[in-house]
Order: C-alpha cells, then structure tokens, then sequence
C-alpha cells in the first residue's frame, strides 16, 4: 500500500528552507524552466534531440504540498503545473495582480530563529548553547527567580513528533543551555557540526524544532547559499549592449526571463549536446523528462523542488521574468545580490558587475534567458 503523504506546517516549513526560498503561491502565475529542472536532477538528463523544447513555459499553480522527508527531515515541495496557451498569456498576465493579491504578503511571521551547530553543540553527550535571542524570545519564560532557573521545554518536529529538552540558566557566567533530551535528538536525527537548528513559536502557540542540513558542494564542501539579485541601474563600462531578448518580449510575451540567481551562472553546466548535468539535485532525471514532456505538450505536470539542494529555482514568478526581461542589460552594468547568512537568520549584500550576456547553449537552447548573465 502506498504510503499517504503528510503535509506539514507551511510556516515551519519555510523557517526551515530558509529566508531566500520562494514557493509561488497557490493559483499563481510562473514560467517553468526545463533547464533549471534539469540541474535540479541527481545525474545528467538528455533531452531528446528531435523535439524543440520551449526554455520556458507560462504555468499556473494548481496544486502544492509542503512536505518533509521521512529520514533526514530535509524539507521539499510537491507543485503542480497547468500549462496556459500563448494565446491567453496577454490576458493572464493583465490579471495577475487580482490574482495574486495578498499572496506575496504574510499577516505576521512567526517568531523563529536558527543557530549553526558547533562542534560543541554535536557532540554526543553534549549540551546545546542557546543564542540569548532564542531563549528569551522563542522558548517559554523562564523563571529566573527560582535556583537555578530551570524548565522543560517541549517542541515538536516537522512529523509532529514530540521532544522534550531540559533548559536551564547556568555557568559563569550564566548562559542558556539545552542538556536533558539533546543527545538522544542528535543521535536520532544525525546531527553533525554545520547542520543547522531551527526553533518557531507558531501561531498557535506552539514551539516547533526543524532541521537544515549542511549544504554541501561539488567538492564536499558548504556550498554558498542560493540567493537572488536585482539590477543597480548601472551603467555600461565595457561590452556590446545585447538587444535580441528586447525583441523577443516584443515579438513573443512568453518569451522571458527571471530576475533572480537564475541569471547567475553560478550553478551546473551545459554541453552542445543538449545535456544537462545536475549539481547537488534530488530528482530522477526521468522524472525531469516526464514533466518536461508533458509541460511542452501543454499538459498538466508535477515537479519537485528541494529548497536546501544548492540549485536555482526553476518555477519562476511571471510578474518577475517579465520584469528582468524589460532590462536592457549590459556588459558592465553593476547589480547588487541578496544572499543568506550561514545560518540563513538573515539576509545582506554584495555588488557586483555584469562580465558576459550572452546564451548559455545556443545549439540546444537559442534563445533561452537560462544562465544569460555571468
């Protein structure tokens, strides 16, 4: 009998996928980018040579889950796609405000906050060191008056499992620690120094616990986290202006692209062949070419996203590709990006500027926006 899936909460669920991740809204407007889904793959997927693929595909989102897997905690999402014709992308793209509105916006984010485990905090038999913030703001109030202040601190994990953990304020000098609980938490969810912590206090009061998993890149290493970055204005140094995808908004309005990390090639890579070659993905690359097939024939498909697996986003909001795509960009043109901390508490920036404009796989992708700018 085939396992039900538990949907879990969407509020822990973003806590731990983190600040940067974007999950387009039910009923809301994308395009799909089948190269982007190919990175998102375990191993290298070969499009079939003797169909043309679209680099993009207007979609609607029909369906989504929030789901956390079973043995790792490592949190994914399940999104169904329904492919809209060409002919009914200008009155879609008329009405995405009214469809859209207050999606973008959450009432009020819960309370949360996550600590990159130390070597301290993973060693078995250890204790865990509780940011102040955390302790004060996220936790229970802890009775200071009382010798030691001391309590149990209840919180539930993404299968609704419940742990318990001994909180006390000690030392000299004094500070907040987890003892009672936090080892048999380590050991059964194989916690290792660089993974990272997650505490929320939910709407409903509750405290819950969640997990983020060291990224790791090519070479086994922390990968950078994935981030996204806006155009600065600048003006062109160096370089030849690239027109042609001004054009092709003109001529075709499904024809665009994204403004976020996208654009960035940072990520995977391509060959003439058509290939694409998968860094760090979760996904069969069957199932790639399943999706692929059926979005290209304008049937209705579903993808999986891992939010924490070092790929680009590859479900794009319509409003921001066609966005990036009024820009006129240029070799030299300054930008800054977002990017997450270590421990993904919060967000800063770095500038930059733009080195190359140029399509990433002419052969197999003319005309595709995926990885335009270096």
């Amino acid at each position: 009998m085939k396992e039900v899936e538990k949907s879990i909460d969407p509020q822990l669920w973003h806590a731990c996928a983190g600040s940067m991740v974007q999950i387009p809204p039910l009923n809301s407007t994308v395009f799909y980018f089948p190269q982007g889904h190919a990175e998102h793959s375990l191993g290298s997927v070969n499009f079939p040579s003797s169909s043309r693929i679209p680099p993009l595909i207007f979609c609607r989102v029909s369906s989504l889950k929030f789901l956390a897997d079973s043995e790792t905690d490592e949190v994914y999402a399940k999104i169904k796609l329904v492919p809209i014709p060409a002919n009914e992308i200008d009155f879609e793209d008329n009405n995405l405000s009214l469809n859209s509105v207050g999606s973008d916006s959450e009432s009020e984010k819960p309370a949360s906050f996550a600590k990159t485990l130390t070597q301290s905090d993973a060693n078995n038999g250890g204790g865990f060191s509780v940011p102040r913030y955390c302790a004060e703001t996220i936790f229970p109030r802890l009775d200071y008056t009382a010798d030691p202040p001391v309590q149990t601190v209840v919180a539930k994990d993404v299968h609704g499992e419940i742990w318990k953990f001994r909180h006390i304020y000690r030392g000299t000098p004094r500070r907040h620690l987890l003892t009672t609980g936090w080892s048999t938490f380590v050991n059964q969810k194989k916690l290792v120094a660089g993974d990272s912590i997650v505490f929320l206090r939910a709407q409903d009061g509750d405290l819950c616990v969640g997990i983020r998993r060291a990224k790791k890149g090519i070479g086994g290493g922390n990968e950078y986290p994935s981030s996204g970055w806006n155009s600065n204005n600048g003006s062109c140094v160096t370089g030849n202006p690239f027109g042609g995808f001004s054009c092709f908004l003109r001529e075709e309005e499904n024809k665009m692209a994204r403004n976020g990390n996208m654009n960035l090639n940072s990520y995977g890579s391509f060959n003439s062949s058509g290939n694409t070659r998968g860094n760090g993905g979760r996904v069969k690359p069957e199932m790639v070419l399943e999706a692929v097939a059926l979005a290209a024939s304008g049937k209705p498909f579903e993808v999986v996203y891992y939010p924490r697996a070092s790929t680009p986003e590859f479900c794009v909001k319509a409003s921001a590709v066609k966005a990036a795509m009024r820009v006129h960009w240029l070799c030299g043109m300054r930008f800054k990006m977002a990017f997450e901390t270590e421990d993904s508490s919060r967000i800063s920036w770095f500038m930059g500027t733009i080195s190359s404009v140029q399509v990433a796989d002419p052969i197999s992708w003319p005309n595709s926006p995926w990885r335009l700018l270096q």
